[in-house]
């Protein structure tokens, strides 16, 4: 898969693309990640890429034609036929919420062009000719969508094979179907006791049937207490027997 990124600031992508493990994913190819600088393609001795808002207030807008060039670029080098063509991501506070759902989505995908605004925002106008998905990480704002732009990449890297140790590791992970969708419970590791806090001995028992009730437990719990509605979610889907609904009665 491919991701375009056309951002300001391509600088900010470098060490993170070759670092952790899920760089495993950017050197092999398996997401091949392709930066874009607007002001490339802007004209004038500045290259300018942004103007003061129309109608006054504070800060600067993301000027339309340096985009639409970007743009036209990449999807000439893409060299894609109109009916199959990358969507255009704009990381918004409009846009739906990045979840679990969403990763999975873009992971089996082909890829798409991630557009990381600046400054007051981008002219509406090159937002309604041209973006197709807009997305958010969550009720609060950014500097830019570089880092939203991170997330999404990160989190889509992970999930190719081979990029983790082990296969397995993701369907671990919280909010996973492979969990119903919980959150992930407590892990422990060496020493067996630290400042007078020793590990549950559920996971000190190699009884593997016993060791499983215990995280899906504190799954359970974890998940009632800090994010109920994900229990409501598994419930109305039939995921919880009546083991896990024990273990919820004595949370209430």
């Amino acid at each position: 898969m491919r991701f375009d990124i056309i951002t300001l600031f391509p600088e900010l992508f470098g060490p993170f693309l070759a670092s952790g493990v899920t760089r495993r994913a950017y050197a092999s190819g398996q997401v091949d990640v392709r930066l874009c600088n607007p002001r490339d393609h802007a004209q004038g001795n500045y290259r300018r890429v942004d103007d003061r808002s129309f109608g006054g207030g504070p800060g600067m807008v993301m000027m339309a034609p340096p985009l639409e060039r970007c743009l036209a670029a990449i999807r000439a080098e893409r060299a894609e036929a109109p009916e199959c063509q990358a969507p255009l991501v704009l990381f918004s506070p409009i846009g739906k919420a990045l979840n679990h759902t969403a990763v999975a989505h873009w992971s089996a995908s082909q890829g798409a062009i991630l557009l990381c605004g600046r400054y007051e925002g981008i002219d509406q106008r090159f937002i309604d000719a041209h973006v197709d998905v807009q997305i958010s990480l969550g009720d609060f704002v950014l500097s830019g969508g570089e880092i939203a732009a991170l997330a999404l990449l990160d989190a889509v890297a992970r999930l190719q094979p081979g990029v983790l140790n082990d296969e397995g590791s993701h369907q671990l992970d919280s909010f996973n179907p492979a969990l119903d969708g919980l959150l992930d419970c407590p892990h422990y590791t060496r020493p067996e006791e630290w400042n007078g806090r020793t590990v549950p001995p559920e996971l000190l028992s190699g009884h593997h049937a016993r060791i499983e009730r215990w995280r899906r437990d504190q799954r359970l719990k974890l998940t009632a207490q800090h994010r109920p509605e994900l229990i409501d979610a598994a419930r109305s889907a039939g995921l919880l027997n009546r083991a896990d609904e024990a273990t919820l009665a004595h949370c209430a």
